[in-house]
């Protein structure tokens, strides 16, 4: 008889399917900027995939509390890796001709997903240090404290402003963005993120209170 997944393996699973598709989706919006005119003093211009991103600390967050800190770090590294995986097979895809009557031509493919292998790189770097830090923390400040909404709070606002800085840095490095714009797209970017941390806060209590439900059904 072939064993079936129990309530708590079937979470998990779906937390690290989620939180993989969050990062790859990132990473092939990112070149869409939109404006949010979230606060009443300050309106945010900023890549559509820095919406998402917010939301990968708080799943990596539910994988420590629920799975301890080797499962949310293996969640990490296997959606960072498919990450690459798909990068590199739009890296080929944007090497093959188009056909004369294909609706997207080289060029506009080119633009749209050219880039993507380098975005990745970079995300992967920063996704990768910025996650291992927010574990650390989240746990750290968890059993000294016992509060949730502390730990999520404080390990995902010090974890985005890395993540943010080493982004940033690195595209200033190469010359991606002009130079005198590198601290003010940390503080747009940071402030943003932070906000939205900020009212995840109710949300990661919501879903720790439904997989608490879910795994003492199980």
């Amino acid at each position: 008889m072939i064993s079936t997944l129990s309530i708590s393996d079937r979470i998990y699973i779906s937390l690290c399917g989620l939180f993989a598709v969050l990062i790859v989706t990132g990473n092939l919006v990112y070149q869409k900027f939109v404006i949010l005119p979230i606060l009443p003093f300050h309106t945010f211009e900023l890549s559509i995939g820095a919406v998402l991103y917010p939301f990968t600390f708080m799943i990596s967050d539910l994988l420590a509390e629920f799975y301890g800190r080797e499962k949310a770090r293996f969640c990490v590294k296997l959606a960072l890796s498919l990450n690459i995986l798909i990068a590199v097979i739009i890296f080929g895809m944007d090497h093959l001709t188009a056909t004369a009557w294909s609706s997207i031509d080289d060029p506009t493919f080119h633009k749209v997903f050219g880039h993507t292998v380098y975005a990745s790189l970079i995300s992967v770097t920063a996704a990768y240090i910025s996650q291992r830090f927010d574990i650390y923390i989240y746990l750290y400040i968890r059993n000294k404290t016992g509060w949730l909404g502390l730990s999520n709070f404080a390990s995902t606002g010090l974890s985005l402003f890395i993540d943010t800085c080493i982004v940033v840095s690195i595209l200033n490095f190469f010359e991606l963005i002009p130079a005198n714009q590198a601290l003010w797209l940390i503080f747009n970017g940071y402030l943003f993120k932070i906000c939205l941390a900020a009212c995840n806060i109710p949300v990661f209590y919501a879903c720790v209170a439904v997989i608490r439900r879910l795994r003492k059904s199980s």
